[in-house]
């Protein structure tokens, strides 16, 4: 029976003695102890319980988290404190102490970051489907980046951290496509083709005209938004509506005015000198911000490079179609064809003297981006740069060498994050692992003849079995009906039936031939300690796998993962799902060396993710390993690592694959049964058996 009584003060001193490490932090916990004696025990469990968690993270948080949330415990709901300790071990995670001891110290505006954990829509989570979104419009082809206000300086949208202006999480998500969609139709409805600055010179407050005149063109924008998007434009005039903003007296006439689709930045402009002298409206919630040194600094730096980039893909193209040498010069010329909606931009039709030619690559995105700014193609534009003129590789998109991004300060960019399981913390560190896929560099040393060499009485011998497993017919037994009676069943059924339980009516077997719907993924161990013997029992396992998995037809896909402290996780694709098994793939499996260390639960995370986009019946994640999960930095060796592995697995089961581990450390059996379960795992005494046995061991968890 548990023991209800509270703690006396000598067992809570103790124990904050032992978490807040008082001999070596100096952390005086008399008086807090004795204040958190005199709460009932269910409070003193509460509140010890989190000053432990939040001490494996950082020990004068845990401190401050106990002086401040002993006066709460009375009026604050479990949930909120709860949100509040894990929001102040984010932070730090994120940003380091002192913005953590804002978060603890802060505590009254808790209620509303509160609101936003629960409700706001973060740029993290949304930015991907709102660009996929973005790059659906028509239009210049725009980027998404995170910032500190919605606005876009006509190149790129930005969108806070958090949008929490709404009460529900899926109103959020929907406010930021609307400020997505608003700053795209700035973009794509002309409202930077004029000099906004000059315009706005002659008004003597500039602050007050740019509101005023951002509000006009918000409502010529969503008149523009309305022909297109009709959908979205709804859901932006419930939020508006929602978020109770008005208009003054009057403006319903201006709105009626900009709504017609002949309307334009220059309607907007004629309508502020109007509305100048009037009362300013308050900005709608989707509206954002306009940042014109922003966007003309953008504008600037484009419209010399896109002529630059247009004069020098002419000429390319002059010199691809012109055989012989001409003495007159080039004629190319633009013909705009109206599109047959308002809302589409023309199409731009290339002619070479007069004659209609397929443009180059991305010279019609190139054009596109031209009309948006300066709504026509200027003749000069469409002059061939001469011999010389300009370095095209100066234009050319450049790919980043991802050992070279390593080495960087910005190393997160374009990584994926992935959460870790913290078990002191019993919860997770988002976005905590930066892991980058790369290739294995393919070596052709002839690793792969001289292993079929090896084992060729092997590979004799695989085939046949896998080629009889391809047509095995498979024994359904505790069928509802079938060929024979399944003895198992009726036993038990009977031993049911003399205890007064139901029994039960599965009581046959058949036979059944099944078709494979399976999907594999080797996770190989790339870590520095499978140097030697163990790396070449690795390659060579893989060597027979995909020999005779190629007679199955069973999808499998190949990855290897090693890396260096949270900031470096590196999973190497040696095969993926839709590769076919042939040369390339070889040499990358011959290829396959020691690296670094082995944070497993980052590479089980990803390499789940890739997995389960396959659609198959049966799900495998199969780990070929020679130790326990462990890293150079951050804790991750010993108990740390092995409960976040664990956790990694949990997810994967979570999401209907099932986990199976392959290894040949001896002390295995003594963390593998926790994390993988007391029957998804085999140790393997003698790497030499491993090529063997990992072909033995799939062909029996796939029957």
């Amino acid at each position: 029976m548990a023991d209800n009584h509270p703690l006396s003060a000598e067992q809570i001193r103790q124990a904050l003695e032992q978490w807040l490490e008082v001999e070596f932090t100096f952390i005086q916990v008399e008086d807090l102890a004795s204040s958190i004696v005199s709460l009932p025990r269910e409070d003193q469990d509460f509140l010890l319980g989190w000053v432990r968690r939040i001490a494996t993270t950082n020990i004068q948080i845990a401190h401050q988290f106990a002086l401040r949330a002993i006066s709460q415990l009375a009026h604050m709901d479990r949930r909120m404190i709860e949100a509040w300790a894990l929001h102040a071990m984010d932070t730090y995670d994120r940003a380091g102490s002192s913005p953590a001891f804002k978060v603890i110290n802060e505590l009254d505006n808790f209620a509303q970051l509160s609101h936003e954990h629960a409700a706001g829509a973060l740029f993290e989570e949304v930015g991907g489907i709102l660009l996929t979104f973005v790059r659906g419009l028509s239009g210049r082809h725009l980027k998404l980046e995170k910032g500190e206000a919605a606005y876009t300086d006509s190149e790129t949208l930005f969108l806070p951290a958090v949008v929490a202006q709404m009460r529900e999480a899926a109103d959020n998500f929907k406010l930021c496509k609307a400020m997505v969609a608003l700053l795209w139709a700035q973009t794509r409805y002309g409202t930077f083709r004029i000099n906004l600055t000059e315009a706005l010179k002659p008004y003597p407050d500039s602050d007050k005209a740019l509101k005023q005149f951002h509000a006009l063109e918000t409502l010529r924008l969503e008149a523009c938004i309305g022909r297109e998007l009709p959908g979205l434009y709804r859901e932006m005039q419930r939020l508006k509506t929602e978020t109770g903003v008005s208009q003054p007296a009057g403006w319903e006439h201006y709105a009626a005015d900009l709504a017609r689709p002949e309307a334009s930045v220059a309607d907007s402009l004629r309508l502020l000198e109007r509305v100048y002298p009037g009362a300013t409206p308050d900005a709608v919630c989707y509206q954002g911000e306009l940042r014109l040194d922003a966007v003309a600094a953008s504008i600037a730096a484009r419209i010399e490079r896109e002529k630059i980039l247009l004069r020098v893909k002419l000429a390319m193209e002059f010199e691809k179609q012109t055989i012989e040498i001409r003495s007159d010069a080039p004629s190319f010329d633009v013909k705009q064809i109206a599109a047959d909606d308002r809302s589409d931009l023309p199409r731009m039709e290339i002619t070479l003297d007069d004659a209609p030619i397929a443009p180059p690559e991305g010279v019609n995105q190139l054009l596109t981006s031209i009309f948006l700014d300066l709504g026509e193609i200027p003749p000069e534009y469409l002059v061939p740069a001469g011999p010389g003129e300009y370095d095209t590789s100066l234009f050319e998109d450049k790919t980043q060498d991802p050992d070279t991004v390593w080495q960087g300060t910005y190393h997160e960019e374009g990584a994926s994050l992935y959460p870790e399981w913290d078990f002191g913390r019993q919860h997770y560190r988002k976005n905590w692992c930066v892991l980058r896929e790369k290739e294995v560099k393919p070596l052709n040393d002839g690793f792969l003849q001289q292993t079929l060499d090896k084992h060729s009485g092997l590979v004799k011998h695989l085939r046949r079995t896998f080629e009889a497993m391809r047509d095995e017919n498979r024994l359904l037994k505790r069928e509802p009906s079938g060929d024979e009676v399944d003895i198992d069943a009726l036993i038990e059924a009977l031993a049911d039936a003399r205890d007064g339980s139901e029994m039960s009516e599965r009581l046959f077997m058949r036979m059944h031939r099944s078709e494979r719907n399976i999907a594999v993924m080797f996770m190989v161990d790339m870590s520095g300690s499978t140097k030697g013997w163990i790396n070449d029992a690795e390659r060579e396992s893989l060597i027979l796998l995909c020999e005779t998995l190629e007679l199955l037809g069973d999808r499998y896909a190949i990855y290897g993962f090693s890396g260096i402290t949270r900031k470096r996780c590196e999973i190497f694709r040696v095969k993926s799902f839709d590769e076919p098994y042939g040369e390339m793939v070889q040499r990358r499996i011959a290829g396959i060396s020691p690296q670094e260390y082995t944070r497993m639960g980052v590479a089980i995370r990803h390499l789940s993710t890739i997995l389960n986009e396959v659609d198959a019946r049966t799900k495998l994640l199969i780990t070929l390993s020679d130790g326990k999960p462990d890293d150079y930095h951050d804790g991750y060796r010993g108990q740390y690592g092995i409960e976040d592995t664990r956790m990694a697995l949990i997810e994967a089961k979570r999401s209907g694959i099932h986990p199976f581990c392959i290894t040949i450390d001896t002390e295995g059996r003594d963390y593998l049964p926790h994390m993988y379960g007391a029957v998804n795992y085999t140790v393997i005494a003698d790497v030499k058996e491993l090529p063997l046995k990992v072909t033995d061991i799939y062909r029996r968890l796939t029957r």
